[in-house]
């Protein structure tokens, strides 16, 4: 029997989070939504057939998974957490840009925390 869970997560837009699954190396692949096909999912398969999805509900991208048939390398939370922290850098990143920033520098440290660097050059001589 099947029990599929849904977390609440912060992820609301599926370019930052898809760039997030790749910067992981998290395979996954679009899917359109069952409830409009003018939405698209993202969906990470698993070997077991019972796939993770992060589906749109309107407000966010809420991850759909049947917890007994996790078959990822870390529980959940700590997935989510690990996602959740690219995903935050992914939207620092992309947002700067919009205002003439450009990342230089990019590092993870050994707690697990991210740095960016960010540069602007001032063309007002």
């Amino acid at each position: 029997m099947s029990h599929f869970t849904t977390m609440k997560t912060n992820f609301q837009n599926l370019s930052y989070l898809e760039k997030a699954l790749i910067k992981l190396e998290i395979k996954h692949k679009q899917k359109n939504s069952d409830v409009d096909s003018n939405i698209r999912n993202l969906v990470i398969p698993q070997l077991n057939g019972y796939d993770i999805e992060f589906g749109w509900n309107g407000n966010e991208y809420e991850l759909i998974v049947d917890i007994s048939f996790w078959e990822q390398k870390c529980p959940v939370e700590s997935f989510i957490d690990k996602i959740a922290q690219q995903y935050a850098s992914e939207v620092i990143i992309g947002e700067s840009q919009k205002f003439g920033f450009q990342p230089v520098k990019y590092s993870l440290n050994h707690d697990g925390s991210n740095v960016v660097i960010l540069e602007r050059w001032n063309e007002k001589g």
